[in-house]
């Protein structure tokens, strides 16, 4: 099981959509296949589609705002005192998150198939917040799916849903987190899928939405290549790409453009979910080496109960908070080209409150996770290393929760 080079890793998978011959695949109902074989036909005519490109791009550039920051964090690296800590700051995209690229895509395709509804399904609200925003710019009507405890703790971000026109359906199943607003949302699709699109909010589910998010969010790694390259010259000799993990569409879009490089020169490292301190949940599969299992239409590494049922999660960060993990990071953790950790709510909310101190940044309580495994390392690493962290997100949507902590 081998990275095949100078290809997307969204597209090394066999003609079954399986990564490494047991990730991913099409684990759906005959109802829905047809439709995921139309859209995977679609997108792929899209992809080389030039005019498709084109309106891509001017609105990556026009309505998201990229290019996003890529700046050092000179005060947080002196009071380490080790390895260079830069951030990519893509919560500088309309909207606050990565999650824009992902649903303008959605969006556009959309609007080339002929719909005129588009639904999608939200944890920490941000995918939700911009499909609302991307349905209102492209004049589509949009329902959203939220479990309805994350309709409570992401209260900012259910706010401007709302003002975009946009419907909140809040779910009630399970544990009412993102798990189940993945699964009603894909109920839904099943019945309305001949007027309506689905947009999966991260790099998870069937084959095909698997690879649109990660075309999407690629855009952050291709202008972080740039950058690097403008700012050193060339591409650093001792890198670490660091970010936080759930779903898994930041961290592979922050990592796209640098799989085929060696991880002497360029290590990825993702942060999991460790839930509170003192307990047994958590959401991360990745770390504590979860056995395989089958969630939402696809095959990745699950948590489970012994029964293999799929067991509750904990996180301080709606995000993060669920079960399973796209794909594409049970390849990377197979093939060793990735390392994957985890961080308990502690210690995310304690490398949130130092980044503060010393930086101006708001990091969401996601990236934060990915913030305190920088914190961690940089003081054992020589001032020659750069660690790269990807501010995903703002904290708007976190200020009922850090308010309690008193931050």
């Amino acid at each position: 099981m081998k990275i095949r080079k100078n290809i997307p890793l969204i597209d090394q998978h066999d003609k079954y959509g399986f990564w490494g011959g047991k990730f991913g695949g099409n684990y759906v109902p005959e109802t829905l296949k047809k439709p995921i074989e139309d859209l995977a036909s679609n997108f792929s005519k899209l992809r080389k589609n030039k005019s498709f490109t084109k309106k891509k791009n001017y609105y990556f550039k026009n309505y998201v705002g990229a290019p996003t920051r890529f700046i050092k964090l000179n005060n947080l690296s002196r009071n380490l005192n080790g390895a260079q800590i830069w951030a990519k700051v893509v919560s500088d995209a309309n909207g606050g998150a990565h999650k824009i690229y992902n649903a303008v895509v959605h969006a556009l395709i959309c609007k080339y198939m002929g719909k005129k509804y588009i639904v999608g399904d939200t944890g920490a609200g941000y995918a939700g917040k911009m499909l609302s925003m991307a349905a209102k710019k492209f004049g589509l009507k949009c329902k959203i799916f939220m479990g309805a405890k994350d309709i409570k703790r992401q209260k900012p971000n259910c706010d401007a849903i709302r003002k975009n026109g946009a419907e909140i359906v809040p779910v009630f199943t399970g544990s009412q987190t993102l798990v189940d607003a993945v699964s009603e949302c894909m109920r839904y699709w099943v019945s309305n899928c001949d007027t309506t699109h689905m947009c999966v909010g991260s790099t998870v589910g069937p084959n095909i939405f698997v690879k649109i998010c990660g075309y999407s969010t690629s855009q952050i790694s291709k202008e972080l290549k740039f950058q690097l390259i403008n700012t050193f010259k060339k591409i650093p000799k001792k890198i670490k790409l660091i970010n936080c993990v759930g779903g898994g569409s930041s961290a592979y879009g922050f990592w796209s453009e640098f799989i085929d490089y060696p991880k002497s020169q360029i290590e990825l490292i993702g942060v999991e979910a460790g839930g509170p301190k003192n307990s047994k949940l958590h959401a991360a599969p990745l770390t504590h080496n979860a056995k395989l299992g089958i969630l939402h239409g696809a095959a990745s590494y699950v948590c489970q109960n012994k029964e293999g049922q799929i067991k509750e999660t904990d996180s301080i960060s709606a995000g993060l908070d669920y079960p399973g993990v796209s794909p594409i990071h049970c390849f990377l953790k197979d093939t060793r080209r990735a390392r994957y950790t985890s961080v308990t709510d502690e210690d995310a909310l304690k490398a949130y409150k130092i980044v503060r101190k010393f930086e101006n940044l708001n990091p969401s309580l996601e990236p934060s996770h990915a913030f305190a495994e920088a914190i961690k390392i940089a003081p054992k690493l020589s001032k020659d290393t750069i660690i790269i962290v990807n501010s995903c997100g703002d904290a708007i949507k976190d200020r009922d929760i850090l308010k309690k902590f008193n931050l």
